[in-house]
């Protein structure tokens, strides 16, 4: 596969493995709500904070929504989106690495971009997730060519892209979802008397129906509603759509010989209706040749309502991105995305209680509408934004406001997050483990070095578990209750004895060993020395 390269290619790639680990401090002052939900809202430079969750949630995440800087060659108030090619890949090289460990075996990242890297960002995505992991390319419409954009000469952009790449396309299942469409005019007769045996049906003109209805004439109707005269039509047809039918020619050679036979006795007699009963199906009616398909079976139900709807496709153009400063309660200019949008991206790729993870937070958004869809977040946001927008827009999601999607959703409040920074690294410049790390910290991290996988739980006992047929332990902290520097820290007979038993290979970490090779490898351990055999992986 071809490999794009730019300045200083080598370096950057590479970067993701020079990232420090870090520590996650919790700021219960900014924190609200529930604090055991496990969302996660941590300010901080997003590889650092990356790097960091890599040994608790490493493959655990099911969505990732990235919305990185465009850069567009314009200076925001609040980004610097100037940045040079060769800059802004070394800054998504990394991130897009650790996401990608991040991401479950069934996972999913969407990575919204606009025309200027949309090729060099697909070239390196390819390289990361594998090109025959790519899935889609979807063309967002987030405006319209009006106003200044009306006059520029050429052509007028209103789109931008999002980049669908599953972590492993053969074990990717994405929900099914369909979108409203506008009423399909195909559907133009009606059903006058369907109580009735299918072979007394009347059909008449929908026009003539809709006219009954109102007790009017259709033009009368046409100027006493105007513009909303269409909006009416609609509303009728739903409300009817049992009675609201098309007929259409069959493919003759694409149906059963059971309908074939119906089909050829419906032209022999035009006059007659003649019904297929099926199980698993809708029955089948036909006259003339021709079938009846009726409008009910074009409805799907879209946010709560009865829609004319239609399977969802790579072009989202039905998602309004005006008046977004009333979502949330949060300014961010030109940045802030619908929560509509984001709501779409979670329903295709989730289900209640996954993970989601977006890593350029920006005003909240995808924290905000994962808390109100039920799903867990982790979210990471550099600079202020964390608490000055980011912040208070979940607490009032905390709290129950009904902007955005909170009414498609029956969003009623609840649930609640926590306030992580970015504490000290997890191991000095030589390696050397911080003195200060708990036993929880280090645990996770070992684990994480031998199996890449994360730990689900916070462990409290020497035993870590078993991956792979090998058990893992870790002797750290007087975790054993003995805090003697030679003590419960360094595997003797006594502490062996004390550790849970497994039948199998075992690797045990401390900071000394009391027992011999030949006993080791009776026993079958391999025992790792802390600090010198605790990766930084």
């Amino acid at each position: 596969m071809p490999i794009l390269h730019w300045l200083d290619r080598d370096q950057h790639t590479k970067a993701a493995e020079q990232v420090p680990y870090r520590l996650l401090e919790a700021d219960e002052g900014q924190s609200f709500g529930d604090p055991d939900t496990g969302n996660m809202l941590i300010q901080g430079d997003n590889l650092d904070a990356l790097k960091a969750l890599l040994p608790y949630y490493a493959g655990r995440v099911k969505c990732i929504y990235a919305d990185p800087p465009f850069n567009t060659q314009q200076a925001f108030a609040d980004y610097d989106d100037n940045l040079e090619h060769s800059i802004w890949l070394s800054m998504m090289y990394p991130a897009l690495e650790l996401q990608r460990e991040l991401l479950s075996s069934d996972g999913t990242i969407f990575i919204h971009i606009d025309d200027n890297e949309l090729g060099y960002l697909m070239a390196i995505t390819d390289e990361i997730m594998g090109r025959e992991n790519r899935v889609s390319i979807i063309t967002f419409k987030q405006g319209a060519a009006t106003g200044h954009k009306a006059i520029n000469p050429g052509m007028v952009n209103i789109t931008n892209f999002i980049l669908v790449y599953a972590k492993d396309k053969r074990t990717w299942k994405p929900n099914r979802l369909f979108t409203s469409r506008e009423r399909d005019k195909r559907y133009n007769q009606f059903l006058l008397n369907p109580s009735e045996h299918f072979s007394e049906w009347e059909l008449e003109p929908l026009s003539k129906a809709f006219s009954s209805f109102h007790g009017k004439k259709l033009n009368e109707l046409k100027r006493g509603f105007g513009e909303d005269f269409e909006e009416k039509m609609n509303d009728f047809v739903i409300s009817h759509a049992a009675q609201v039918i098309q007929s259409v020619r069959p493919d003759y050679n694409a149906v059963s010989e059971q309908a074939q036979k119906l089909i050829d006795q419906s032209v022999a007699q035009p006059e007659k209706i003649f019904l297929l009963e099926r199980e698993s199906y809708s029955n089948m009616y036909f006259k003339g040749g021709q079938r009846f398909i009726f409008y009910r079976e074009k409805l799907k139900d879209v946010d709560g309502e009865l829609v004319s709807g239609e399977p969802l496709t790579t072009l989202w153009d039905d998602i309004l991105s005006n008046n977004l400063h009333k979502e949330g309660g949060v300014e961010l200019p030109k940045s802030k995305k619908p929560e509509a949008l984001i709501k779409r991206v979670i329903e295709l790729s989730t289900s209640p209680g996954d993970i989601v993870l977006d890593a350029y937070l920006g005003s909240g958004t995808t924290a905000a509408v994962a808390q109100k869809m039920k799903r867990n977040y982790i979210t990471i946001e550099r600079g202020e934004h964390a608490v000055t927008k980011c912040q208070p827009r979940l607490k009032n999601v905390v709290d129950g406001e009904q902007s955005g999607v909170s009414r498609a959703v029956n969003w009623q409040g609840g649930g609640g997050f926590k306030f992580y920074r970015l504490g000290e690294p997890v191991f000095d410049a030589q390696g050397n483990i911080n003195k200060n790390i708990r036993f929880e910290y280090l645990a996770s991290h070992i684990w994480f070095s031998e199996t890449f996988t994360a730990l689900r739980e916070a462990p409290q006992k020497p035993f870590l578990g078993v991956h792979n047929g090998m058990a893992y332990y870790l002797l750290y902290n007087g975790i054993l209750g003995d805090k003697r520097p030679d003590g419960g820290n360094v595997l003797t007979s006594r502490i062996l004895a004390e550790l849970p038993v497994y039948d199998g290979p075992k690797v045990i970490y401390g900071e000394a060993c009391r027992l011999g090779p030949a006993r080791l490898k009776a026993l079958n351990i391999i025992f790792k020395q802390t600090p010198y055999d605790v990766k930084a992986r």
